[in-house]
């Protein structure tokens, strides 16, 4: 087990940030962690935003297709490029590593995942004509919806808004119906 410096908290070995404050638990110089407050909630709902950099609001403009399956896009908040997410009705989100043998659908690489903590499969997006929802794939630094942890291998439902973070990668969801 891994002790974090900043709270005590014990994680599994190879998790990169603390699950409970969010330290960084690995550091090449100096670690210099910052406190920020938790939303104390057992229940998962969209009114508390966990974020420290604002998000900027995409506005789209979308024709309503009875029965169709929405469409969805990540919208990645530290680049601002979008990733959408067609073609399938569950998409596996991760990074690729040498000699890893099942491939994520989604790689997130490019997007410097792994110093930001996300796992090689970390969670799944599943599309219906009705619901959107993500489920953490066991994951070791876990994954968060509007700054709430979700439990692994449990399906969350998310809307159009919702801010993802997995590890420390945030990332807006955009629901196109």
């Amino acid at each position: 087990m891994i002790r974090c410096p900043n709270c005590q908290h014990q994680e599994l070995p190879g998790a990169l940030f603390c699950s409970e404050c969010g330290a960084q638990l690995t550091s090449v110089d100096t670690l210099t962690t910052q406190n920020l407050e938790k939303v104390n909630s057992d229940m998962l709902n969209g009114s508390a935003v966990f974020s420290s950099v604002p998000i900027p609001e995409v506005k789209i403009e979308t024709a309503v297709v009875e029965g169709a399956e929405p469409v969805v896009s990540l919208h990645m908040i530290d680049s601002g490029r979008t990733i959408h997410l067609t073609g399938r009705s569950e998409f596996s989100l991760g990074r690729i590593a040498e000699g890893q043998p099942i491939l994520p659908d989604v790689d997130l690489s490019e997007f410097e995942a792994y110093t930001q903590g996300v796992s090689r499969l970390h969670a799944a997006i599943k599309i219906g004509s009705q619901r959107v929802s993500i489920m953490d794939l066991g994951s070791a630094n876990g994954t968060r919806v509007n700054g709430q942890k979700i439990v692994p291998h449990v399906d969350y439902p998310v809307k159009h808004g919702d801010v993802i973070a997995l590890g420390k990668l945030k990332f807006q969801l955009i629901i196109h119906k």
